[in-house]
């Protein structure tokens, strides 16, 4: 597998934690943070291995704005805020 670094936002929902990758929308859960965690890695993972058989990883990192470095290594978009609005 690729080697690639991407960010996850851990939020509650009840008593299970959900953690999200926003880069490749990939979610997992777990029932506490840590799960979460681990759940989403594991997602994430098989997302990726699944896309590079099927032969569409490029493309999908590329749609996500990923950038290849020259060491092969996929450079994620940085989050650079993130902020809690409303509307009424």
């Amino acid at each position: 597998m690729i080697p690639i670094d991407f960010d996850i936002i851990v939020f509650k929902e009840e008593n299970t934690c959900i953690a999200y990758c926003p880069e490749l929308d990939v979610s997992s859960c777990g029932e506490t943070i840590e799960d979460a965690k681990k759940m989403i890695k594991t997602a994430v993972r098989l997302f990726l291995e699944e896309s590079e058989k099927m032969g569409t990883l490029e493309e999908i990192l590329h749609e996500a704005n990923y950038i290849k470095h020259s060491s092969g290594r996929w450079i994620p978009p940085k989050i650079v805020a993130t902020e809690l609005v409303s509307v009424a």
